[in-house]
């Protein structure tokens, strides 16, 4: 199950809506422009009810220092708590592998926030390599869990760092 509690980009209840149409899987939504926590609620009620497996809360991109949309994660979270004292199972902070230098910056506020538990890398199909992954990692200890090599269903994949250190030398290394 889904929740699309990004409530405030344009298209973006609509963009997850299609996502989930083609991995056939529900949507829990609500307005664009209401309150994420409520969808988050409204989406946990359901999952309980109809005994999901697992429930992927999708919430909006965020710069962490704006002070605001911090505040509503640490919100989402307490209503996921109060729902369920033994979640969030997994927090995953999504990092676009073009950022560089500020997605440390970034980790280090969401990791302080939401207890993020590991990364999900995207955009390594591109020209990126991402190297600030491993930065972040040794600073940070939080682990890469995924990585996006596209922009189809199934182009998210389980992080391998064998492929991943391969992929930031490619180039560099003679093939013999």
């Amino acid at each position: 199950m889904l929740a699309a509690a990004d409530t405030f980009r344009a298209g973006a209840i609509d963009q997850l809506v299609e996502w989930g149409k083609r991995a056939e899987v529900e949507v829990v939504r609500g307005n664009t422009g209401s309150d994420p926590a409520s969808v988050v609620f409204d989406a946990m009620t359901k999952a309980k009810e109809e005994q999901a497996d697992v429930l992927l809360i999708d919430t909006a991109g965020r710069l962490q220092n704006k002070v605001n949309l911090m505040n509503e994660l640490d919100k989402i979270k307490r209503v996921i708590k109060r729902e369920d004292p033994n979640a969030p199972h997994e927090v995953l902070l999504v990092v676009d592998a073009t950022t560089g230098q500020n997605a440390m910056n970034q980790a280090k506020q969401f990791k302080e926030t939401t207890d993020v538990t590991g990364l999900v890398l995207t955009k390594l199909d591109g020209t990126a390599k991402g190297g600030i992954v491993l930065a972040i990692r040794n600073e940070l200890h939080l682990p890469v869990k995924l990585v996006g090599l596209g922009e189809g269903i199934d182009d998210l994949e389980i992080f391998d760092p064998n492929d991943f250190v391969v992929g930031l030398f490619k180039g560099l290394l003679q093939e013999e």
